[in-house]
């Protein structure tokens, strides 16, 4: 193993006092894939305190932070890089289903790593040297791409509900294979996930979004129980059939949709709206005398159950938002025959920041309704046109009016709810024709409609 000359260093410092230091967790994982290791996390037999002083008296000072002191680890900030280190231990009791209740410390590193979660992650790497220590065959199970849990896998899930979703993500991540008996155990453990927080669940469905094909941690969860625990409005969606629409069913296509945006490798916001997007086909189905179904209005309904998702999973409002407006955007259908003017009522619709993104929603929606690539000229009479708008300067906001709020009420319109009807009827009047984007006619239009209100 290449082990980093900073690391080599740390371990002299405990070395010289007695003490053990191992490289443990993901890092060593990610060696053994032969990835770049980012994070380090180091395990020794030395006490906190102990850790405190070692740093605190080096030639080069290392600040400490204590900032999981109850169990045992602290935080270093040496020479520029930082990293926890944790001393061996022990846990017992998860009351609470994420935290132990009790932990106590361990005289060795395989004590320690028999408390981790899984194989691939309880391999140590004790420094400097490099020498390893697999009490659970994790090296061969990376060797295999297999995910499989320490010990008992449903003691290891009912100690820490986020276990299960953890596995699901690593093997969307590192495209690994869920271990038979450790799958089976996620149905028995469900109850454990659903006492954990909805942020650690919001940030573990994120790195699932980030991975190449994060359809493989969906389907897992959908076998296991876990989807219809965490998105059970994603979970209906399994055998509603779109006939006429889509060669799949809503749930797989999702599924489709969201993975093409995750290879391309599109914002944040675009996977979740892609993975969210047909919610609401659910409950606005109907069936023609045919058996055909309709959807019709569907993406208000999907728009109004990705908001409950998202506020429940404690995302931001402002990215709550983002992607709710880019599903209840994304159903617009592009004509040539489209008017200048409908194509500048759309650019307002959509929001100029948001076409991007909105475009790339539909092609994921393209793709996933029969797992094909649009075509590369998908959408470009429609992208070009919208160009050329932009390019002519059009008015396209109340910003951009030739008059001014303050301008109406020198004019005679009284402020308050009128003055705002009558500014959205300006640009209304101005998306149809640009022409009477001047101060003089649009006080003049202003003058006849304010004459309705008087």
């Amino acid at each position: 193993m290449n082990i980093h000359p900073i690391l080599k260093e740390i371990a002299s410092l405990f070395d010289a006092r007695g003490r053990q230091v191992y490289l443990v967790g993901g890092m060593v994982r990610d060696l053994f894939l032969g990835k770049k290791a980012q994070d380090w996390d180091l395990a020794t037999d030395a006490a906190p305190e102990e850790v405190g002083i070692i740093f605190r008296e080096s030639k080069t000072r290392g600040r400490v932070i204590p900032t999981g002191i109850k169990h045992g680890t602290v935080t270093v900030h040496y020479k520029s890089h930082s990293f926890e280190v944790t001393t061996f231990r022990t846990e017992t009791g998860y009351s609470d289903g994420r935290r132990p209740d009790r932990v106590s410390y361990a005289a060795s590193i395989e004590e320690d790593l028999a408390r981790r979660d899984f194989t691939m992650n309880a391999i140590a790497l004790r420094l400097p040297g490099g020498e390893i220590t697999d009490p659970f065959g994790g090296a061969a199970d990376i060797k295999r791409r297999l995910i499989r849990c320490v010990g008992n896998p449903f003691e290891r899930f009912s100690e820490d509900g986020l276990r299960p979703l953890r596995a699901v993500r690593f093997a969307a991540q590192l495209g690994f294979d869920l271990d038979e008996i450790t799958l089976e155990a996620i149905p028995l453990s469900l109850w454990v996930s659903a006492l954990v927080s909805a942020e650690r669940i919001r940030d573990e469905l994120d790195k699932i979004l980030a991975a190449e094909i994060p359809s493989r941690a969906f389907r897992p969860m959908e076998d296991t129980g876990l989807l219809k625990l965490i998105l059970p409005e994603l979970a209906v969606c399994r055998g509603l059939e779109q006939k006429g629409f889509h060669r799949f069913d809503v749930l797989d296509h999702s599924l489709l949709a969201c993975d093409y945006a995750a290879r391309e490798r599109f914002s944040r916001e675009v996977k979740l709206a892609a993975l969210l997007h047909d919610l609401g086909k659910v409950p606005a189905v109907k069936f023609d005398a045919g058996g055909i179904p309709t959807f019709y209005r569907h993406e208000a309904e999907s728009a109004r159950l990705a908001r409950g998702i998202l506020t429940r999973l404690r995302y931001p409002n402002a990215f709550v938002d983002s992607v709710c407006h880019l599903i209840s955007e994304h159903m617009f259908h592009y004509e040539e025959n489209w008017s200048d003017a409908a194509v500048r009522r759309f650019i307002v619709r959509a929001g100029p920041e948001c076409l991007e993104d909105l475009y790339r929603l539909r092609r994921a929606d393209s793709y996933a309704s029969a797992a094909r690539e649009p075509p590369e000229d998908f959408l470009l009479p429609l992208a070009e046109r919208v160009d050329r708008i932009f390019a002519e300067r059009n008015a396209l906001s109340l910003k951009s009016l030739a008059v001014s709020g303050r301008d109406l009420i020198a004019a005679g319109v009284k402020p308050g709810k009128t003055l705002g009807i009558i500014l959205r009827e300006l640009l209304e009047t101005v998306l149809e024709d640009p022409e009477l984007n001047t101060r003089e006619k649009l006080l003049e239009i202003a003058g006849n409609i304010n004459k309705r209100y008087l």
